[in-house]
């Protein structure tokens, strides 16, 4: 009986000694530092967003206090996320598919789940900025490697890439690239308003440099189509009339020096058609031939089950089946349909329609404000919705993290900036803590 006391004090003297040593300045400064490392790696290493991740969590669950997170929990914006990771748990329950599948179903939005708690961290801290100045050096010094590569294929990390894709793929490289153009672009258009000339023309310079490697060297063809949502979105957010109209006359100016300047844009733009017209006549398995097939079978699939899907993982099953019989590229195993929606559809029907578009819609709303985070988590959502349509990002590693971090960090933000400006109006607020 003594021994269990002793134990039951040893236990809550270490447990207060932890919570204690949890609100101290460094032990705050490490729960900050660890998503300033996740934004660091998720342009080269998946193992590094992961390991650091897992280190934040043990860091930062000490530092919560309960009652305030479970009452964060009643927003959407964190309540949805835990909602689609509860949907796809209980998906396995009717799905038809192997537990192997079943489990990389749920793995996929295992990810959704780090939201909520990134929203309730960076609403009380101030250094939410450091995570998108470490993305962005991170994103620099890949693009410099890119430019290197692809005049020195010896550098590459990845063999089986394009030039100038110095390590993971093009497609993810597009997407940080794009965002760090967007990004560049808010801040330079401060600093210039602010006549703070130099730092500006750092800014505009390092936005020449992504651009000009998107299309002169490697770009991913989702890039045309998201991108010019993310200009037409900018010029609403920041610029009057005719500002707008001065930027939309240079953007074509631009895009048609671009075409005539860049034979590899031409070539990745135009082989779109030759792609489809090789599948259509000789059912060839091209990228644009593959996707088709993706969409028309898995339409076929949710019109089996339409309100609740075939359950997780069962987009794997759907795809093997089909595969059975052919050659070439098409019995390739994939179990990802290259559109968000269908890859939702497949699995959940409808249900799972509603709690994905409801997501993003909450946390669209989370960026009304004008101010830099909220600029940052409007591209980091809109890029993710507008690629969606011919990937599936929010279920991809590099994508799904960049939409995670983006959203709890530029979301966290964007609150605590929200209170603090009711606090200096004088209206009601809830206290933020200052770090």
């Amino acid at each position: 009986m003594l021994e269990a006391v002793h134990k039951t004090t040893r236990n809550a003297g270490i447990f207060s000694v932890v919570r204690s040593a949890a609100h101290s300045s460094f032990w705050l400064l490490c729960v900050d530092m660890y998503p300033v490392l996740v934004g660091a790696s998720i342009p080269w290493s998946t193992s590094g967003v992961a390991i650091f991740m897992v280190i934040w969590f043990l860091v930062l669950i000490p530092t919560l206090d309960p009652s305030s997170f479970l009452n964060s929990l009643k927003r959407p914006a964190c309540s949805l996320p835990l909602a689609f990771f509860a949907l796809a748990v209980i998906g396995t329950l009717w799905a038809d598919s192997s537990w192997s599948a079943r489990l990389h179903g749920i793995s996929s939005v295992t990810k959704l789940l780090a939201i909520p708690f990134l929203l309730y961290h960076f609403e009380r801290s101030q250094r939410g900025n450091w995570v998108f100045v470490a993305f962005l050096v991170s994103c620099a010094l890949l693009m410099g490697l890119s430019w290197i590569v692809l005049f020195a294929p010896d550098w590459k990390i990845t063999a089986n890439e394009p030039a100038g894709v110095p390590i993971k793929n093009y497609i993810d490289q597009s997407q940080e690239f794009a965002l760090c153009i967007f990004a560049l672009a808010s801040f330079a258009l401060t600093l210039f308003n602010q006549r703070r000339l130099a730092l500006a023309t750092v800014c505009a310079t390092l936005m020449f440099c992504f651009f000009a490697n998107m299309m002169f060297v490697v770009s991913a063809r989702t890039a045309l189509l998201y991108m010019p949502v993310l200009l037409i979105l900018f010029a609403v957010r920041h610029l009057d009339r005719g500002a707008t109209l001065l930027l939309f006359a240079g953007a074509m100016a631009t895009a048609i020096l671009v075409w005539l300047a860049s034979p590899y844009l031409r070539q990745h733009v135009e082989h779109v058609a030759v792609e489809y017209q090789e599948y259509h006549e000789a059912n060839r398995p091209t990228s644009t031939g593959l996707r088709l097939e993706y969409w028309s079978k898995s339409i076929e699939s949710i019109g089996e089950a339409p309100l609740f899907g075939k359950g997780t993982g069962s987009t794997q099953q759907l795809f093997d089946r089909e595969a059975l019989g052919k050659s070439g590229a098409w019995p390739d195993s994939i179990n990802n349909p290259h559109n968000q929606t269908l890859y939702v559809a497949v699995q959940w029907g409808a249900l799972g329609c509603f709690v994905l578009y409801a997501m993003w819609y909450f946390h669209l709303l989370l960026f009304r404000a004008t101010n830099f985070a909220a600029w940052i988590g409007l591209i980091v959502v809109v890029q993710n919705v507008v690629s969606s349509l011919l990937n599936s990002h929010l279920f991809d590693f590099q994508e799904g993290w960049i939409y995670v971090l983006g959203v709890g960090v530029a979301g966290g933000l964007a609150a605590r900036a929200k209170k603090a400006m009711h606090a200096h109006s004088g209206g009601p607020s809830a206290p933020i803590a200052a770090r």
